[in-house]
């Protein structure tokens, strides 16, 4: 199944870059894991980050919109994974669909709305050598290596489904089915970030619905 690149259209794999890791609001672990270089103590688990994840209404960087039915549709599907405590992602996006047990990174244990927006808490899968003796050993290792360097990492999600151009706007159709949130570079939806609490996040959340010209599909994105 092809990916659908930015500014095209049709079905496939959607990928987008709708969160993001920001080091300076992980302090307490990277003084954690810094003091492993000096021989001190060991990390302490578990490593759960606050997570902007995606938002309907709001056209990301990809050019893409997402109408409020179908994300609240996929989170509450996605619920049932939380549940389970299948709801794995990986370090990178590969260019299938399905999860590759030797790349997984993280695991999301919650999700909630705050208004038009879809807020999560992510847990970084670590190795117990990493965790004892900062030795890395698996994707979730990086991933909590590159926090401590400072560098930015983004989440992004993977899903399948048909992308059509409606009055000129890129809209997701109702055959999305949402596949998990992979950690990546760079985001695709304006200001979202990842945080280690709540209150941080506040100021990323939309609130106003995105204004669309065309009011004859307004309603699709009405909170």
């Amino acid at each position: 199944m092809k990916v659908i690149k930015p500014g095209h259209i049709g079905t496939g794999i959607l990928i987008e870059r709708d969160g993001h890791i920001n080091p300076r609001d992980n302090k307490k672990f990277i003084n954690e894991i810094n003091k492993l270089e000096d021989g001190g103590i060991a990390i302490v688990e578990p490593l759960v980050v606050t997570v902007v994840l995606q938002k309907y209404g709001v056209k990301n960087l990809n050019g893409r919109i997402y109408t409020k039915e179908i994300l609240e549709r996929e989170a509450r599907n996605y619920q049932e994974l939380i549940d389970q405590n299948i709801a794995l992602g990986e370090l990178n996006h590969p260019d299938t669909p399905e999860l590759d047990g030797d790349r997984l990174s993280h695991k999301i244990t919650k999700i909630w709305w705050d208004r038009k927006t879809l807020m999560g808490e992510m847990e970084i899968i670590m190795s117990p050598g990493f965790v004892k003796s900062g030795i890395i050993s698996c994707v979730g290792d990086k991933v909590a290596n590159y926090i401590r360097k400072g560098i930015m990492i983004g989440v992004s999600s993977r899903g399948i489904g048909t992308l059509k151009q409606i009055n000129g706007e890129n809209i997701v159709q109702d055959d999305f089915e949402l596949i998990c949130w992979d950690i990546v570079v760079t985001p695709s939806t304006p200001g979202s970030w990842m945080f280690t609490n709540k209150e941080a996040a506040t100021p990323f959340i939309e609130s106003e619905v995105k204004e669309i010209k065309d009011d004859t599909f307004l309603d699709d994105f009405l909170i």
